[in-house]
């Protein structure tokens, strides 16, 4: 089969099309043939070698690596202890995360049935493999985290905070990944949601249902909202903390990505900081599933590019800006 290799840490050049065997699978995984694969930041994490983790929690990575954890496909083959999923099944799921052995840049992948759910008949291949990893993440922060493992980034087990009608979200990155689909989750859940982002995505998250928006271009969030009781921030970095003085006391902060607090500082203002690391979840796709087959979500798909284009797809993310996701079309 053909998948995409690296076989060292670089740019986006490092990407291979390469011949590789077609995997074997094992007690509980299905076969699956890969029609399409969704583009993460864990991705580009794993083909630049980690460098976004300290030195000293940098894992030591075996080359060459199949990247890749989001897909939709056909299920192919199924091992004899698999119930629920049968040959000719479409189904779509994050392997194997955390880690890096989900290996969807690929024609095959052994996945397993675990980490699976049917893909709801209203997405085509490509919206469906542009969910996953994006939308658990959201739905993990937001509405269930489904487990009890402690985040690694502050050791604290995450719990949602109750979003009922009248609180007031705000989500910092609103037209990416996660965040075009915290938006809507936060809506599904009564939320009034204000959604920060350039002006060219205004539209875009006017249609999810934001009814607040800030053009980051041409106005702090910090000098127009206020009193908002849970901030999204999908951003993160050394700024996130320009968004405390949006919340009212008590208030929550959410951290996608690596930021840092002033501990002093959150205490002073009475906000909790929360963190997750997303975890694959059949059970919590198939349920995510339902509202994707209800109208009540859309994945925004920014572009696609065939697998062999792996490259050009992890260069379109380096420039930013993305709407939704970037997806690799794999087999028709």
């Amino acid at each position: 089969m053909k998948a995409i290799q690296f076989h060292e840490a670089g740019g986006p050049e490092v990407l291979r099309y390469d011949e590789v065997p077609v995997p074997g699978i094992g007690s509980g995984e299905v076969l699956v043939r890969v029609h399409a694969t969704g583009v993460n930041p864990p991705d580009w994490y794993l083909r630049e070698g980690m460098k976004v983790m300290p030195a000293e929690m940098r894992p030591v990575l075996e080359y060459p690596l199949i990247p890749g954890t989001d897909m939709s496909g056909v299920v192919e083959a199924v091992a004899p202890d698999v119930r629920g999923f049968a040959v000719g099944d479409e189904v779509f799921g994050m392997l194997r995360f955390p880690g890096f052995d989900g290996r969807t840049y690929a024609e095959y992948v052994a996945a397993p049935a675990s980490d699976l759910a049917h893909k709801p008949a209203g997405l085509d291949h490509v919206q469906a493999a542009g969910a996953p990893m994006a939308v658990l993440t959201a739905w993990q922060f937001l509405v269930d985290l489904g487990h009890d493992v402690p985040s690694p980034f502050t050791g604290q087990v995450h719990r949602p905070v109750p979003i009922t009608p009248g609180t007031t979200v705000l989500v910092n990155g609103a037209a990416g990944g996660v965040g075009h689909f915290a938006v809507q989750l936060a809506k599904w859940k009564g939320a009034r949601v204000v959604a920060v982002a350039s002006g060219r995505h205004e539209r875009f998250l006017r249609e999810l249902g934001a009814d607040g928006f800030v053009d980051y271009t041409k106005e702090r969030a910090a000098d127009v909202v206020s009193g908002v009781d849970l901030v999204v921030d999908a951003v993160g970095g050394p700024d996130s903390s320009r968004f405390l003085t949006v919340l009212r006391r008590g208030g929550t902060m959410l951290p996608v990505f690596f930021a840092e607090y002033d501990p002093e500082e959150t205490a002073r203002l009475g906000i909790m900081v929360s963190n997750i690391q997303v975890r694959s979840s059949g059970p919590q796709l198939a349920e995510i599933g339902r509202l994707f087959s209800e109208g009540k979500l859309r994945v925004g798909v920014d572009s696609t590019y065939p697998l062999s284009e792996a490259s050009d797809a992890h260069a379109r993310a380096a420039r930013g800006h993305i709407q939704g996701k970037i997806v690799l079309t794999v087999a028709s």
